[in-house]
């Protein structure tokens, strides 16, 4: 692929060995296409092609950027070219990063730890390896704790052939430091009595591949950009992980101390721990070490786990506590090398009452004997809880009865957060919500543990050394945008006064930048048969709530009506839609033609039936529902229903503030701007069936950009790729079309939940779906594409208290692009938000596109200030608002798809027979899982901000 711009010598210091890092020109060199806002001639059915291609400058006072060939992105006139098979990539940076619209600059400190090649031109050699159950059990899978102990007695066994210079994935690859010997097919057998006594396995180890620590240096030097560093990078992260796998307890990619703290209020307890990853950055290879918390079930015996829960009547609470311990993992204490057993169960009886047939010898008749006298007699074990039932630990359909005294539970089981109360969800988060200076803390002494990354001597035999000294950098703290509201008023347009402090704004004598009128509207009312006056909404609310309306700009009529029913009625989804039908019925007779713009819902308590509520509302009927808590309300009231307000303005149409047009400067006057986000929710972690939803939305109101309509898809279980994302966005940009009469010229696309390794799917399957839906439709707008991440481990922290807020955070809007970015693609951390609790986490933004042309400072600019625009908060949020309200619209999808299945089940749990009837719960469950039209939002709202 060839690219606009050259390498050259660049004057802010940042070279290194006298080699410049220059990226040749900031005036946008790096686009994506020929001519790339010219139409390709087809004319739209739904609005005019003209003026918006050949406009000459992307920017004010900017040369146009040069034209450039991107390989098969470009064909004659600008259209995608469907027939080639070469691949685009995340484009370079262009300039020296942000320089200017900064308020300061702070010192800080990052958690990546440099790390140092003692041996540079090392090889490192990779094997597959195979280990599989010798006879009948073949087929089966091998858990990793099987396959860690089989690789671990191989090489034990096997000294000579296996010298302690190798690092195991703990799955089917090893590297090895030094070359290792053709390993055929070696038999391991581990002996009765040890962990995994009596099974035998076979284990095989193949080299297939040499990696390379040179063309890791010359990938971040950029002397070769045609060098993909990503298996070297594997293979060094299998390296530094194999010292803490043996030193502490593993989670996926994290590790845990075995040292504990239990919950106060019982059931599990907490350790510390870290996750690393290895960074290609400016400075050279980082380890990124992060700091956490986990929730784990304790090792106790099982017995002193029931009466930690339980107390000393658990016997009470079989039910229970079966319920509790079915599906944890045991080893038992009268065997050595206890292997680990599945509790699938309790025995039926008590194990006083346990007898079964034993055979003492071959060829004798077997003879009854008690199981306490089993164990008395084998292993000279005295039962004392005989009054308890064993626990069932067979499996294959054949019990395996042992007492529960003698069973222990297996060290590094985690809690479940579904199972967490109230109490232990605010005690676990007050443990992982740290202040700044507490998370350094417990970062320093992580990377200087013996048991961390940096100990053992197993990286030292791999030529790798860490800097235990945070990198520095210096931050820019950008400044914040001019936000337009209207004074008491509701005439005149003012600036909000934005805290320096905070960035943060008040409403107070002020009201919203355009207040929505609503005439036609009701009240739900399902706490009216609750007893208690705290769950119940109180006579005065509505009067309130209708005042703080007016006094922040909207115009809210007294309702139509309100209808009272009972929070049961939101567990039956066919009665529930019966309401909402007669709640639309109601304001039609009330008035002719009249439908309610918005129904307020309140709610004795948060129930699974507001899922259902929302299925309902938005997707069958086209009703806008705002829900609200009474206790909650009643303890904040003019707060909360100012909080309440803005949400109902955003539903209906209002425009709480919005940025002043001198914000978006570097856009042309003429220009149409459309701003899109997507991102994708995936089922919960032991769910194996449920959907992936998407959901993508879309900017309605150039150029204030901050009303969105939304568009949900369903697609396979826990599929990333959005399918479809090219006609979800054009939609949108026909809806963005009637709004304002013109469809935009420049788009800005931004993802959400991708890693680096997906950024080839981005670019070559979803955009490249969105180019030829556009081109379909004779359109060609100018499109840039940015990903958004904030799974990952980096944190800034104040060198000094003047370098960080009132919290010990760093200040809102500081922005880092130098040292710990990548070595030459274009991207930034921003820290938008102020943070309040625990240690701000800096969002992650890689430009991967760009037709627009953006500089660094001007895409660190937009973004920054969008993150004011989001309407349920006076304060800039941590994620750019079109990806934040992509995920919001993706989790409600979330909520239809578990309303449809619970009504679908409680349907069949009545036994009700198919109805002739229409339905949403019976038409609902029939297509989920052909068309995905449960997701599906009513026509009548989807271009509304109806999620909020």
């Amino acid at each position: 692929m060839q690219r606009g711009g050259s390498k050259g010598g660049r004057s802010d210091g940042r070279g290194r060995g006298g080699r410049g890092r220059g990226r040749g020109s900031d005036q946008g060199s790096n686009v994506g296409f020929v001519n790339p806002g010219q139409s390709s001639g087809g004319q739209s059915p739904w609005g005019s092609s003209s003026g918006h291609g050949g406009r000459g400058t992307l920017f004010q006072q900017q040369p146009q950027p040069q034209a450039v060939q991107v390989g098969q992105a470009v064909a004659a006139g600008g259209a995608w070219d469907r027939g080639s098979s070469e691949k685009s990539q995340p484009i370079k940076r262009a300039d020296q990063g942000g320089r200017d619209g900064v308020v300061r600059r702070v010192n800080l400190l990052v958690n990546h730890f440099k790390v140092n090649f003692r041996l540079p031109q090392l090889v490192i050699s990779h094997y597959d390896v195979k280990i599989e159950r010798a006879g009948g059990e073949s087929s089966k899978a091998i858990s990793r704790f099987e396959l860690a102990k089989v690789k671990e007695k191989a090489f034990r066994d096997n000294p000579d052939k296996f010298p302690d210079m190798t690092a195991y994935d703990g799955q089917n690859n090893i590297f090895s430091a030094t070359n290792l010997p053709p390993t055929e097919e070696m038999n391991v057998n581990f002996p009765k009595g040890e962990e995994l006594g009596g099974r035998s396995y076979t284990f095989t180890m193949k080299k297939v591949n040499e990696l390379k620590l040179s063309e890791l240096t010359e990938y971040m030097n950029e002397e070769d950009s045609a060098i993909n560093p990503r298996e070297v990078l594997q293979g060094l992260d299998v390296v530094m992980k194999e010292h803490p796998s043996k030193r502490m307890i593993t989670v996926g990619k994290s590790f845990f101390s075995h040292e504990t703290q239990p919950c106060r209020n019982g059931g599990f307890v907490t350790a510390q721990g870290f996750r690393h990853a290895l960074k290609p950055t400016v400075q050279g290879l980082s380890l990124c070490l992060d700091s956490s918390v986990m929730a784990f079930y304790p090792k106790l015996l099982v017995i002193e786990y029931l009466r930690w829960i339980f107390g000393n009547q658990f016997r009470k609470y079989r039910h229970q506590f079966e319920k509790e311990l079915k599906g944890l993992k045991v080893s038992v204490s009268h065997r050595q090398n206890s292997p680990r057993f599945t509790i699938k169960g309790l025995s039926v009886q008590n194990t006083k009452d346990i007898t079964f047939d034993l055979i003492h010898q071959e060829n004798e008749p077997p003879r009854k004997t008690s199981i306490v006298n089993y164990f008395a007699n084998k292993y000279q074990k005295n039962i004392q809880h005989i009054d308890l039932p064993c626990l069932d630990l067979g499996k294959n359909g054949r019990q395996n009865l042992v007492p529960m005294e003698l069973c222990f539970l297996v060290e590094g089981q985690i809690y479940p957060k579904e199972k967490l109360n109230r109490d232990s969800e605010n005690w676990l988060r007050n443990l992982s919500i740290v202040h700044p200076e507490k998370r350094k803390k417990n970062i320093d002494d992580m990377i200087t543990s013996p048991d961390g990354p940096g100990g053992g001597d197993i990286i030292g035999k791999f030529g790798l050394q860490v800097d235990t000294n945070m990198t520095h950098v210096v931050g820019r703290v950008l400044e914040p945008p001019m936000l337009m509201l209207t004074d008491e008023s509701g005439r005149r347009p003012v600036n909000a006064m934005i805290q320096e402090k905070n960035n943060q704004w008040s409403l107070m004598k002020k009201r919203v930048a355009e207040g929505s009128t609503v005439e036609h509207w009701a009240v739900l009312d399902f706490t009216a048969s609750e007893i208690y006056d705290d769950d119940k909404m109180p006579d005065y609310f509505v009067d309130k709530l209708i005042e703080r309306c007016w006094r922040l700009g909207m115009q809210m009529d007294p309702p139509m009506f309100t209808k009272s029913s009972s929070m049961a009625t939101l567990s039956d989804g066919n009665t529930l839609e019966e309401l909402l039908q007669s709640v639309i019925e109601a304001a039609s007779l009330k008035k002719r033609g009249a439908r309610p713009t918005l129904v307020l819902c309140a709610m004795s308590w948060r129930d699974n039936g507001y899922k259902t509520l929302k299925w309902i509302a938005e997707t069958k009927l086209g009703l806008v529902t705002q829900c609200f808590l009474p206790n909650s309300a009643t303890r904040g009231l003019d707060q909360y229903l100012a909080n309440l307000a803005l949400k109902m303005n955003a539903k209906t149409g209002g425009n709480n503030f919005h940025l002043r047009d001198t914000t978006f400067s570097f856009f042309q006057k003429e220009d149409e701007v459309m701003f899109i986000g997507a991102d994708v929710n995936h089922p919960a972690a032991r769910d194996e069936e449920s959907p992936s939803i998407a959901a993508v939305v879309g900017t309605l109101n150039w150029p204030k950009a901050n009303r969105y309509a939304s568009r949900v898809i369903s697609q396979a279980h826990r599929q990333e790729e959005i399918q479809g994302f090219g006609g979800a966005c054009l939609e949108l940009v026909k809806a963005h079309a009637t709004a304002t009469g013109k469809r935009p010229n420049k788009i800005v696309i931004f993802r959400d939940g991708v890693s680096d390794a997906q950024f080839d799917m981005v670019l070559n399957v979803e955009l490249r779906d969105v180019k030829l839906s556009f081109e379909k439709d004779g359109y060609n707008p100018k499109i840039t594409v940015i990903v958004a991440q904030k799974r990952h481990q980096t944190r800034f922290f104040p060198a000094t208290s003047a370098d960080g807020s009132d919290k010990g955070n760093v200040p809102s809007g500081t922005v880092v692009d130098t040292e710990v970015i990548h070595p030459s693609k274009r991207d930034f951390y921003l820290c938008s938000h102020h943070g309040g609790m625990g240690t701000s986490k800096p969002t992650h933004y890689y430009t991967l596109w760009d037709e627009l042309g953006f500089t660094s400072d001007q895409i660190q600019k937009l973004i920054f200030e969008m993150c004011f625009t989001f309407t349920r908060c006076t304060k800039p949020i941590s994620l750019v608002p079109p990806v934040k309200y992509a995920d919001m619209v993706a989790y409600r999808g979330r909520f239809y798809y578990d309303a449809s299945i619970m009504e679908k089940n409680s349907k069949q749990s009545r036994g009700a027979s198919s109805s002739s009837a229409p339905s949403v719960a019976s038409s609902s469950s029939q297509t989920m899982d052909n068309d995905g039209t449960v997701f599906k939002v009513n026509r009548l709202i989807e271009d509304s901000m109806f999620f909020v």
